[in-house]
Parts: C-alpha cells; sequence; structure tokens
C-alpha cells in the first residue's frame, strides 16, 4: 500500500502537468486563431495617415480629402496642422503619413529649386527619385499674392506690384514666404523693392492689416479673409509668381484602391468654390469637419459616392463638444510635459550626480544641455522627424532635452559647492563619501534642486505647445488652428489652460520643495 502512494503522487502530478500542457496549447491555438482574425480584419480595411499644413485651406483639402476616404470604407488617422511645407514633406518621405495637400509651385519652388514653371508631369518625374507622386490636380491655382488694404489702394493709386516700389509701406510677410525661393528674395529682385520687412504669423497677418499695424502681406488667392477684411490683390505685372496647383501628394508605393478612392478629386474645384469654401470657415464660422462634409454630400454623384457612403461621413453633431476636446488636448499635454519631465529628473539627477565632483567633465555636461537651449523649439522639432518620425516620440524626445539644462546646472552647482567647513566636519567624523552626500550634500542642495525642476517644469509646459506642430497634439493643437483662422477664442482655449497648468505645477512643486528642505 504504501509503495502505491508514490506512484499516486507521481501519476496525478503527470495528469496535472498534461493538463497543463493542453491548456496552454489550447490558450496559444485560440491566440493565434484570434490573431489571424484580427489581420484579416486589418487588412480589409485600410488605415490610412492624411497630414496638412498649418492653414486654413490645407486643413480643409486634408479634412475632405480625409472624409472621402472614410465614405469609402478607409480607416483615417488625422495629423493635421504640421508645421509648414518641410515639415510635412520629410513626415511623408518617412512614411510618418499617407498622404496630403501640395501644391505644383510649392513643390517646384520651395522644395525640388526646379527653374521655370514645370507641370504636374515634370515635378512627378523628379519626385520619383524621392519616392513620391503628385496625383491628378483638384482643378484650381492657389497662387502667392501680395495685398494691401482695398481703401489704401484707392488712395495711393496701387494696382500691381510694382506700385509698391515708391512707396513708404510698413510691410510684414509670413516666416515661410521671408524665406522660399519663391517668396521676397526673389519678388524683391523681380520689381527692385528695397523697403525694410519683418516677418508675421501668416494667420495674424490678415488680423494686423485689417488694424492698420502693417500695410502690405502676401496672402493666397483663395483665402476667405479676402473678403472678410476688404483686401486688394495687386496684380503680379511681371509675372513673378508661378502656378500653384493643388493635388494629393501622396507616396509612390500608395495602394490602387487609394489612388482609385481619390481620383474623383480630379478637377473637382475651382478658384471661385474653393474661396467660398474658405470664406464659410473664416467668415461663418463654420468648422472644417461641417464644411467638408457639407461639399462632399452636395458633390457625391461627381465623387463616386452613393448615399450609403455619404452616410459614413463624420458630420459636426457627430463630433464630441469642444470642452471635450479641449480635456483631451489637456491630458495629452499632461502626458508629453510628464513623461518628459520624468525622464528629465532621472537622467539629469542621475547624471549629476556622477560628475559633480570632476569640475571639467561637470562644465562640459552644462555645456553640452546649455547647447540644446540654442536650438529654437520648432526647429529641434523639425530635427526629430527624419530620425523619430512625428507625434509623440520625438516630442518628449524634444522636451526632455529642454528640461535637462535648469535640473543638471542646479544640481551640479548645489552639489559642487557645498560648504566645504561642512564638509571637512563630516569627513572628521569619519562619513564616506556616500555618506557625506546622502546626509549632508543632497540635502542642502535640495532647494536649488527643486528650482531647477520648476524651472524645467514650466519651460517644458510652454514647449509642449509647439509639438501640435508635428502631430504630437497637446493644448497646442488649438492655438495652431486658433492661428491658421485668426480665431482668438480657440486661441485661448489652448493657452490659458497651459498657463493655469504651469502655474499649478510652480504651486505644486514649491509645496513639494517646502516639505522635503532641510529646517534652516
Amino acid at each position: 500500500g504504501s509503495s502505491r502512494k508514490p506512484c499516486n503522487t507521481l501519476r496525478r502530478a503527470f495528469n496535472r502537468e498534461a493538463v497543463i500542457v493542453i491548456a496552454k496549447r489550447i490558450v496559444i491555438g485560440l491566440c493565434l486563431v484570434w490573431c489571424a482574425l484580427g489581420s484579416v480584419g486589418a487588412a480589409a480595411v485600410q488605415t490610412v495617415t492624411v497630414g496638412s499644413k498649418n492653414f486654413g485651406e490645407s486643413y480643409l483639402l486634408a479634412e475632405i480629402a480625409a472624409q472621402v476616404l472614410e465614405a469609402q470604407g478607409f480607416r483615417v488617422n488625422r495629423k493635421l496642422g504640421l508645421g509648414g511645407t518641410l515639415i510635412c514633406y520629410e513626415a511623408l518621405k518617412n512614411a510618418e503619413i499617407d498622404l496630403y495637400p501640395e501644391y505644383t509651385g510649392t513643390l517646384s519652388q520651395a522644395v525640388l529649386n526646379l527653374p521655370g514653371n514645370p507641370d504636374r508631369t515634370q515635378i512627378n518625374q523628379v519626385l520619383a527619385d524621392q519616392g513620391l507622386e503628385l496625383l491628378a490636380e483638384y482643378g484650381f491655382n492657389n497662387t502667392y499674392a501680395i495685398v494691401v488694404r482695398d481703401e489704401q489702394a484707392q488712395q495711393l493709386g496701387l494696382r500691381r506690384i510694382g506700385d509698391l516700389h515708391q512707396q513708404t509701406l510698413i510691410a510684414a510677410f509670413s516666416h515661410e514666404f521671408l524665406q522660399r525661393e519663391d517668396g521676397w528674395p526673389g519678388l524683391a529682385q523681380r520689381y527692385n523693392l528695397q523697403q525694410p520687412i519683418k516677418g508675421i504669423e501668416h494667420g495674424l497677418a490678415y488680423q494686423a492689416i485689417a488694424d492698420g499695424a502693417i500695410d502690405v502681406t502676401d496672402a493666397y488667392s483663395t483665402d476667405g479673409e479676402l473678403q472678410r477684411y476688404q483686401l486688394r490683390i495687386l496684380q503680379d505685372d511681371l509675372g513673378y509668381f508661378p502656378e500653384y496647383r493643388a493635388a494629393t501628394l501622396v507616396q509612390t508605393s500608395a495602394s490602387p484602391q487609394l489612388r482609385q478612392a481619390l481620383a474623383g478629386l480630379h478637377n473637382m474645384l475651382d478658384e471661385s468654390q474653393v474661396q467660398a469654401l474658405n470664406g464659410k470657415v473664416a467668415l461663418q464660422g463654420q468648422s472644417f469637419q461641417q464644411v467638408a462634409a457639407d461639399f462632399i454630400r452636395a458633390n457625391a454623384s461627381r465623387l463616386g459616392l452613393s448615399e450609403q457612403d455619404t452616410a459614413k461621413i463624420e458630420t459636426l453633431s457627430g463630433q464630441s463638444p469642444w470642452v471635450g476636446q479641449l480635456w483631451g488636448h489637456f491630458m495629452r499635454h499632461l502626458q508629453l510635459t510628464g513623461s518628459a519631465l520624468f525622464a528629465a529628473i532621472a537622467i539629469g539627477l542621475g547624471i549629476s550626480l556622477l560628475v559633480y565632483r570632476r569640475q571639467r567633465l561637470a562644465e562640459i555636461v552644462v555645456y553640452l544641455c546649455g547647447l540644446m537651449q540654442t536650438i529654437p523649439s520648432l526647429a529641434l522639432l523639425a530635427l526629430m522627424i527624419p530620425l523619430f518620425g512625428i507625434g509623440f516620440l520625438p516630442a518628449i524626445i524634444a522636451l526632455f532635452l529642454y528640461s535637462l539644462l535648469p535640473i543638471v546646472r542646479n544640481a551640479i552647482t548645489a552639489l559642487a559647492n557645498t560648504d566645504p567647513t561642512l564638509v571637512r566636519v563630516s569627513a572628521a567624523l569619519g562619513l564616506s563619501g556616500w555618506e557625506q552626500l546622502r546626509y549632508l550634500r543632497l540635502p542642502l542642495a535640495t532647494p536649488a534642486i527643486f528650482a531647477g525642476i520648476r524651472t524645467a517644469a514650466v519651460i517644458s509646459i510652454g514647449t509642449a505647445t509647439l509639438a501640435a506642430f508635428i502631430g504630437a497634439g497637446g493644448l497646442g493643437e488649438p492655438i495652431v488652428v486658433g492661428l491658421s483662422l485668426n480665431d482668438t477664442n480657440m486661441i485661448l482655449r489652448g493657452a490659458i489652460p497651459a498657463a493655469v497648468l504651469a502655474i499649478v505645477v510652480e504651486l505644486v512643486f514649491a509645496a513639494l520643495e517646502r516639505r522635503v528642505s532641510p529646517p534652516r
């Protein structure tokens, strides 16, 4: 009897092991089947990431393309409001987005530096080497234009750009226009314009010219703001500006299904239609989503869409209210700044503890951290795109780099400059180097360290608003859209919560500092 017990025990153990093995295999098999079904479903629904630049018409065209794709069964991710031509272009080259609306003149002059006024076929021959392709044009030409107030144009007899030659008017142009090959440098040379100029955000220029703060600025010929602010386009009498035919820029590897879905946009719009659509946003206060949805419904048959297709379009009523959207932006902002700040605290303090005893090495570390601060925020974000793409990760890395300097500099300075008399006394008492750090240097350095962290937190919260330019979201998103629409209320929806967040974080860290600092 006693000999059977070990056998029974082994048999039961074996049975349990067998059951466990069989159960594991069943679970693994179910997981594989689930993954296979999921991959089949994922293959059936193609996901497309649509981007846009940070001005109104680009938002609108991107939203039209996005809703046309959604109506035909595509799953669409939106990365709208990216910061300018080169950021969108690099994002597309690096497959961070799948398409965005672009213009022939911009590609030929500002990106590819092609001579003359090449057409889409010639541009595509050059784009092919970079794995990109410009699809069929939408049908309208949104050329650059130089504008003045209509009242002022009548008073001074301004009809052509050449008429500005003898005038002493205050000129301010968008930052991109000042740098582009088809912008101010060539324009000034062609028309012999020598008046002083300054840069201004494109969306703010309209309000500035309406208020009389400036007299001359650049615009797009289909902007709705031209009617809103009663601006006159000066005739390009020397034919300086090339044509800017709008079309969708994609990768050459874009699927036939995607190309077919967007084919209906070919020759769908003329200049007057686009200006009217832009006017609904700029003058009537409608959202880009609503204007795009109304346009698609009105032209469904020409776009090749059925009633069932148009029923899929996400309308304004299906959008979450702006309060809900703002909460989402706020939480995203917290994620951005919190992740970057905690990484900067952990790594910055770790580096400081390693190098504070070595003066030369500490100086090099502080210098390198300071070097990051000399790079403009938007430029640093743009430099991240080839390395890390767009979105959350590059924004975190950029904010982390900006947060390092105040933390590292304050920590190294405070740790290295502990009162020498106290250090000698602690050594005389037999405290080791680690014990001196733990019981003397760190407690005395705590106020300075927290001051660095508080500074880094405020810097990170402010800089994070620029992360919207690379599709990372946050409170910068309503600011960017507000700038493109010259909508002060929308700008404040992002700016005020960001300012409040900075104040709250400052107070929280101040309270923490008081709790952990040694009594005086």
